[in-house]
């Protein structure tokens, strides 16, 4: 089993949906990352708070092996998001942004995580993400996660970035906006050329598409009858995509794809429950029967005449 190293957000989070309100709950992408990865890997955080923040909250991952070593505490006040959603839970309206001790923010990796095998970059500058690959020591994967503000506002910074990765993992717009191309496996074909060997997109309720030099592979998403909260679908499947990675200690095309089908998993529990209350209580017997359900979903026999 490979050690796992995430660096990004701790924040609090408010947020409304159709189907409930919560305010100052637990978020970040460091948080929605490492509450899914633990489940198949030792993982250690890179990540700031403020003297706000109550680290008995996270307290649950201590038990799971994490390394909380790099987290920084400085004075001020932690990130801090708010957010609504409508009946379409794909598209977030963001209220308020304090970013708070993030502006002060330079990850300083501690030494004993800097051999760390697998490397996941949430959405950070990109100039902060250069900066944590200057700090590791050749990993296997270094697998990158941006948005649209930094394509916006530091796109050379970011593809310098990009250049240095060997997995993006990004949604279907902000591939759109890197790559200039509409269609997606073009899109993907055409951000492989700056360096990744493979691009995931984040495709929603609709799934995820990956593309490599040699394959493309489509993967749905977990068909759910309720849905309460999407914030940080996307770190949940990172973490579950990567954590199953570091536990296989493998990054071949076939080990890639199974590590998709369990990253679609780990985002399916997250939706369920608004912050990390679902995974955070979840059993790895509920793991198993949910994949054993979505590979029912997923197969099907030979099609006479096709075969």
């Amino acid at each position: 089993m490979s050690k796992l190293l995430v660096v990004g957000t701790l924040a609090y989070d408010s947020i409304e949906t159709p189907f409930g309100k919560v305010e100052n709950v637990l978020g970040g992408s460091a948080l929605h990352f490492t509450n899914a990865a633990s489940f198949f890997t030792d993982v250690g955080i890179v990540s700031t708070i403020g003297r706000d923040f109550d680290l008995e909250q996270i307290g649950f991952l201590s038990e799971r092996n994490v390394d909380l070593s790099g987290i920084t505490i400085y004075d001020g006040k932690t990130f801090r998001w708010e957010g609504r959603y409508g009946y379409d839970l794909n598209q977030a309206i963001t209220l308020k942004t304090e970013l708070n001790v993030l502006q002060v923010f330079k990850p300083s990796v501690p030494l004993d995580l800097r051999g760390s095998d697998f490397v996941f970059l949430a959405n950070i500058d990109p100039e902060l993400q250069s900066y944590v690959i200057d700090q590791v020591s050749s990993p296997e994967a270094i697998v990158l996660d941006t948005m649209n503000f930094w394509i916006e506002n530091k796109f050379e910074e970011l593809l310098k970035v990009i250049q240095r990765v060997h997995i993006l993992v990004i949604n279907e717009a902000e591939l759109r906006e890197i790559s200039k191309e509409h269609n997606l496996v073009k899109g993907a074909r055409k951000v492989m050329e700056l360096g990744p060997s493979c691009i995931i997109t984040k495709r929603g309720e609709y799934g995820v598409l990956m593309v490599s030099r040699d394959e493309i592979f489509l993967c749905p998403a977990y068909p759910l009858e309720d849905v309460f909260d999407p914030t940080g679908a996307g770190d949940t499947f990172a973490g579950g995509f990567m954590g199953y990675l570091a536990n296989m200690g493998d990054i071949s095309p076939e080990a890639i794809k199974q590590a998709i089908i369990m990253g679609s998993l780990m985002a399916s529990f997250n939706v369920e429950d608004f912050s990390i209350n679902r995974i955070r209580g979840l059993g790895y017997d509920e793991i198993k029967e949910r994949y054993r359900s979505f590979k029912k979903c997923l197969h099907f026999g030979d099609i006479t005449g096709f075969e």
